[in-house]
Parts: C-alpha cells; sequence; structure tokens
C-alpha cells in the first residue's frame, strides 16, 4: 500500500462501522461479477466509451453503472472499448431487474406515475387500488434492466434486484 493510499479496514474499524463486504454493485450490460473480477484490469476503457455517462469505477477500479440520471441504451460502446474478455455480448444483457420500493410516492398516498412514463418496454404498469393512486406494478419478465424508471423517479424509490419469475410490487 502507498504512503498517500487510504486502508478502508482501518477506517471502518475507526468509525464503527463492519468490514462487512459491501454488496455487488451493478455491472455493465453483458458482463458479470465473474467476468469483471477474473479479466478486469481497471484500465477504464469502457467509462468514457458510455454515451449516456452511466459507467464509473469502483474503489477497486472495476466498472459499475449508476442509473441515478440515465439508463442504458444497450448502444454495446462498453463492450467495444473493452480490451479484456469482459463481455459477452451472447449474455442477456442484465441479470437484475427493476424494484420499486417502500419509499414510492404512490404507496405514500402522492399520485406518480414517473417510472412507468419512462420504461422503453412498457414494463411497469399501475394496479388501481381504492382510496389512493394507483401502484405501480413491474413485470419482470418484460423489465430489461436498464435503468430508466431510476433515474425517472423523484422518490429514488427504485433499485434493481436479482431477476425473479414473479413481477416486483410496490
Amino acid at each position: 500500500m502507498g504512503e498517500n493510499a487510504i486502508d478502508l479496514g482501518r477506517r471502518r474499524f475507526l468509525t464503527g462501522r463492519s468490514a462487512q463486504p459491501q454488496p455487488e454493485g451493478v455491472r455493465p450490460p453483458w458482463s458479470r461479477a465473474a467476468a469483471v473480477a477474473a479479466a478486469c484490469t481497471g484500465c477504464g476503457a469502457c467509462v468514457p466509451a458510455c454515451p449516456q455517462h452511466i459507467i464509473a469505477q469502483d474503489a477497486g477500479g472495476r466498472p459499475i453503472l449508476s442509473f441515478a440520471e440515465s439508463e442504458c441504451s444497450f448502444c454495446g460502446a462498453c463492450a467495444e472499448a473493452c480490451p479484456e474478455p469482459v463481455f459477452d455480448r451472447l449474455l442477456p444483457a442484465f441479470e437484475h431487474v427493476a424494484a420499486v420500493g417502500a419509499d414510492c410516492f404512490a404507496g405514500r398516498g402522492i399520485v406518480c406515475q414517473s417510472c412507468g412514463d419512462a420504461c422503453p418496454e412498457s414494463a411497469i404498469r399501475f394496479r388501481p387500488r381504492p382510496g389512493g393512486p394507483a401502484l405501480p406494478q413491474i413485470a419482470a419478465d418484460r423489465c430489461n434492466g436498464c435503468g430508466a424508471c431510476i433515474a425517472a423517479c423523484p422518490a429514488q424509490a427504485i433499485a434493481v434486484s436479482a431477476h425473479s419469475a414473479e413481477a416486483a410490487h410496490a
């Protein structure tokens, strides 16, 4: 470790935070955590290649996505820019789907359909309910994991979760 490097283990100890590993972030399309861990050199070529500007490097220098500002357009620029065998375009793009959390405005009685309006796959439908606004329901079989709904959500109530056969509910 260089003299200017930060010892994250020590920092966690001093702040009282657990040394538990953090959950794996969302990796770029057509890449899997195992391939990223095995083949990614941390060169960062995928970062400037992304026209949506959603790729950054995590603490280990590996590519990680943030859907806070935009979605993945599946253009493939990240895969084309990568000099290592990190991407396999024969795989499904993502292993995740969107999931609506408890902070959803509709779930708290405020009319909002921003996620449904933003979804390019029409994977988000709104289930009417008596006495309140319709609740978003995500059809996992239609969700492509692009993150458009995440960027559009004013409550920051949508995240990604492992793909499941059941639809995610608010």
